[in-house]
């Protein structure tokens, strides 16, 4: 197939993520303010967009506290910075399964199950431009884990999503999550051209080498506008590649603690160097109000609080 690089790239900043990461850099940053300040920094550094997690302040655990992800909103809305904001809408899909012989009842520490309309409750709060739809059930990394994300959870938050407004991120860890992503587009679930996000590398999901990068780039509609990332020391090598094949980028401390051996990296370090990799392979790092017009997102202050 022909190269065909994106000259016109957007970068997605993912600044802290939800994986027990929180103790191994001081940058993984757990607080509200935090987030915002670190998300801030990395949109100052280029980013035109940031994709925000929340974090227990004190243990820095993964959180679906609506009161932490308006605080985030806030901070980063009230900012002088301008730049898009994706929320997860990941979380609450977390089952933990006991030993191989007695897999019930499910273990509590890690599992974390919600309804959709729980699941989508800070969404509906906080009115970011995009939010993420991981469009498909894996096991995921460790131990006994599976993110679960079924046919009518999807249907139901992805119906969710489209009438507030809100753009989607399909998040796609294998081929057969675009298969579905499709099937809601063509149902009218979600609205097309839709926006993906192509995530490699991450157990047990599409393995980031450039052969089944390259079918998961071939089962993107022409249309759709698309990003990809990879984990750890290939996250670089990857902003590379999405380019050359045609897409847009994603770096952050979700994915990667590591700006160079023996060097633990801030979210904005990661858009630097993602910013001088696209612009030495001859392209142009574009900004939010570009990315806006090109996705057809609003910019929403979070919805008023009632009486």
């Amino acid at each position: 197939m022909p190269l065909t690089p994106n000259r016109e790239v957007f970068i997605t900043c993912a600044v802290t993520g939800s994986g027990g990461t929180q103790d191994r850099s001081p940058h993984v940053p757990r607080s509200p303010r935090e987030i915002a300040e670190s998300a801030i920094a990395a949109a100052k550094a280029g980013a035109a967009i940031v994709h925000c997690h929340v974090r227990d302040p004190e243990t820095g655990a993964p959180s679906r506290d609506p009161a932490m992800f308006r605080e985030v909103t806030e901070r980063i809305r009230d900012s002088a910075t301008d730049v898009v904001l994706n929320l997860t809408a990941g979380m609450g899909g977390d089952m933990v399964f006991g030993d191989v012989e007695n897999p019930l009842p499910l273990k509590a520490q890690g599992t974390d199950m919600g309804g959709a309309t729980n699941r989508m409750a800070h969404i509906a709060d906080c009115l970011p431009e995009i939010c993420t739809l991981d469009c498909g059930t894996m096991n995921f990394a460790e131990a006994d884990y599976v993110m679960t994300n079924t046919p009518g959870m999807l249907r139901a938050m992805g119906g969710m999503m489209t009438k507030l407004g809100v753009k989607p991120e399909i998040e796609a860890f294998d081929t057969g999550h675009l298969w579905f992503a499709k099937q809601l587009v063509e149902e009218g679930t979600l609205d097309s051209p839709a926006l993906v996000q192509l995530c490699m590398g991450v157990p047990w999901g599409a393995p980031d080498d450039l052969n089944t990068f390259m079918a998961m780039v071939n089962n993107v509609p022409a249309d759709w506008c698309w990003s990809a990332f990879s984990l750890g020391r290939h996250q670089m090598p990857f902003v590379a590649a999405s380019v050359l094949a045609g897409g847009n980028v994603r770096v952050g401390l979700e994915d990667n603690l590591w700006l160079g051996k023996g060097q633990l990296a801030t979210n904005a370090q990661l858009v630097e160097r993602a910013v001088t990799i696209i612009e030495t392979l001859g392209s142009r790092v574009i900004g939010p109000d570009e990315v806006r017009a090109r996705l057809g997102l609003t910019k929403r202050a979070p919805a008023t609080v009632s009486a």
